[in-house]
């Protein structure tokens, strides 16, 4: 092989870019990476913990995929990867309209409510007491196919092992658009009519690319106004903002409507209305240090 041949192979080699965007949270544009570390560890870095997104086949191996590109776009499809720097919660305290300086901010995870659970139930108590909460859903797009065979490919490319039968792979993935949008519809509908019943509010947090498919393929002509404190159901989109050391979110848009707006033909047949004691109860009985929010060090 001339120089010039070796030369042109590694400009080809070089311009190749990898359908992983993130992998364990880091930007695979970032140069100088310990990408060996990275992957050996397995940590996402938003919770601190080993990445839950395993192979199937190999349990013990995380997948560690958080965004990709599609469609020429960066889609986040790790919900996780929403809770960077906590600033999902930050920008809905202006929902709890009952806080008062000195309460303390809970995000607690995992709370049932009919028809479901809620993602996180951002909380302002004083003294171990519920005063107000915001009930909280992190959706992504649910991928298609495989996303296995581009991440082993990136992971060759950083020159580490990959097996042969998984850069040879032509399984293609995709997004499930449809599905998703169709999905989350339907729980929010029955979530959002049992929040308003108590006055309180729901807030569904999507990626912009996310939102702009449920304003095209449903009826959310109405959802075209900004946000109004006063409704019960409120969108918050995300727009990832990508720069080769870190990406992050930027809060693009919000919208807001009622249960009426949630298009009551998907609602599930389960009375929605509870009392407000059964969820405070919940609530504050899960509450501790490891929920409560707090701005620098412990």
């Amino acid at each position: 092989m001339t120089y010039q041949t070796r030369l042109l192979s590694r400009k080809r080699s070089s311009s190749v870019t990898s359908k992983i965007v993130e992998l364990f949270g880091v930007p695979t544009t970032k140069r100088g990476t310990n990408w060996r570390a990275i992957v050996n560890s397995q940590t996402c870095p938003y919770t601190g913990h080993k990445c839950i997104k395993v192979r199937k086949s190999d349990p013990d191996v995380s997948i560690g995929t958080c965004t990709v590109t599609h469609s020429n776009k960066p889609i986040i499809i790790c919900p996780i990867r929403l809770r960077d720097r906590h600033q999902i919660f930050l920008d809905c305290m202006h929902l709890l309209t009952l806080h008062e300086p000195g309460n303390e901010v809970h995000a607690i995870p995992e709370i049932a409510i009919p028809g479901g659970s809620l993602d996180f139930v951002l909380v302002s108590a004083r003294e171990g007491n519920v005063k107000d909460f915001v009930g909280i859903e992190l959706q992504t797009l649910d991928s298609t196919g495989t996303v296995w065979p581009e991440r082993q490919r990136f992971i060759k490319s950083v020159r580490l092992p990959a097996e042969h039968k998984d850069l040879d792979s032509a399984k293609p993935f995709g997004m499930n658009w449809k599905m998703t949008a169709k999905t989350i519809l339907m729980q929010l509908h029955h979530k959002v009519e049992t929040l308003e019943h108590l006055g309180k509010r729901l807030v569904l947090i999507v990626q912009d690319h996310l939102l702009d498919y449920m304003t095209r393929e449903f009826s959310f002509a109405h959802l075209a106004n900004p946000a109004r404190l006063g409704d019960p159901m409120h969108f918050h989109s995300y727009s990832l903002i990508q720069a080769p050391a870190s990406n992050r979110l930027d809060l693009f848009g919000r919208r807001s409507t009622d249960v009426a707006g949630i298009a009551m033909a998907l609602g599930l047949q389960v009375s929605a209305h509870v009392d407000m004691d059964v969820i405070v109860a919940a609530l504050e009985a899960k509450m501790s240090i490891k929920t409560r929010l707090m701005i620098g060090p412990k």
